[in-house]
């Protein structure tokens, strides 16, 4: 089955004038789209499988395009706004046609800041007619709790917006988490998709994040970062466990306190020596 607004596996039925006509590959049968002549890939023939993207033209008709947008249909993105008339927003998703957000998808409080040239966190979605669209209004497709969720578990975020207990983040396109201040290190940019991990389950079923992996595999794969880096930059570095937070989270994207437990798990391996001014690999 061709999948509108995500990307798709299909398969060449035939190529014509206009280009390749695509349908699905478990089938001969069923639905086609077309793939433009320009995008048609050299040597290209009947059967073969090609990896593309389906969504509307300007005339609402299915086609496949070989450019990946910048999100898909269910998933949240930050994307910027290009223009506006009186049928709604037109957002910059990374392809010809630009993706429309209907006024009424726009809360109130958002109205009144949709010049070209800002971003906008947004939804996309598939309309009661089949179009596909964007929504502003992410809590109607994102839950505030969830469950099946187990502490430890490896998940996407997308950086939403700050509150007084830290930043909200959508977990797997799905769900409302929050990362505590406790729990941020360096600086975060709303839109920005992260892997995350559940910090604590919660009789709530709300999610508490974290943006970096818990347990000893972690130290051990920040160790290897930290060797890593100091044999490329010659076996120096001038970065310890006295250095500010920010600086090492800038460097190695972790936490001061793992990053000491690091190089301390380093220096027992007699890899490294730790300095007044820094860090000395052991050769």
């Amino acid at each position: 089955m061709i999948e509108i607004g995500s990307l798709n596996t299909l398969r060449v039925r035939r190529i014509t004038g206009p280009g390749a006509f695509l349908g699905a590959t478990d089938t001969d049968g069923g639905s086609e789209v077309l793939l433009p002549g320009k995008q048609v890939p050299e040597g290209c023939k009947a059967g073969d499988d090609i990896d593309v993207f389906v969504y509307h033209d300007s005339e609402d008709r299915p086609v496949a395009t070989t450019q990946k947008p910048r999100v898909q249909v269910g998933e949240v993105a930050s994307l910027r706004i290009v223009a506006t008339n009186d049928a709604g927003v037109f957002l910059d998703w990374g392809l010809p046609k630009d993706l429309l957000l209907p006024y009424n998808e726009v809360p109130r409080e958002q109205k009144l800041s949709l010049e070209p040239g800002r971003y906008l966190l947004v939804m996309v979605f598939q309309d009661d007619s089949g179009r596909l669209a964007a929504s502003a209004r992410l809590d109607d497709f994102i839950a505030p709790q969830a469950g099946g969720f187990n502490e430890g578990d490896k998940v996407s975020v997308v950086i939403a917006n700050r509150t007084d207990l830290g930043v909200r983040v959508v977990v797997n396109d799905r769900y409302w988490g929050l990362v505590h201040n406790s729990e941020l290190f360096g600086s975060v940019r709303t839109g920005e998709r992260r892997d995350g991990w559940i910090k604590a389950l919660r009789s709530d079923l709300r999610l508490n994040i974290a943006l970096v992996a818990p347990g000893p595999g972690k130290i051990d794969a920040v160790a290897q970062k930290i060797l890593d880096k100091l044999i490329a930059e010659g076996g120096f570095m001038a970065v310890s466990d006295k250095s500010p937070p920010d600086a090492i989270y800038r460097l190695f994207s972790v936490s001061k306190k793992v990053f000491k437990q690091a190089i301390g798990a380093l220096f027992k391996a007699r890899l490294i020596l730790i300095e007044a001014g820094g860090i000395r690999q052991v050769k």
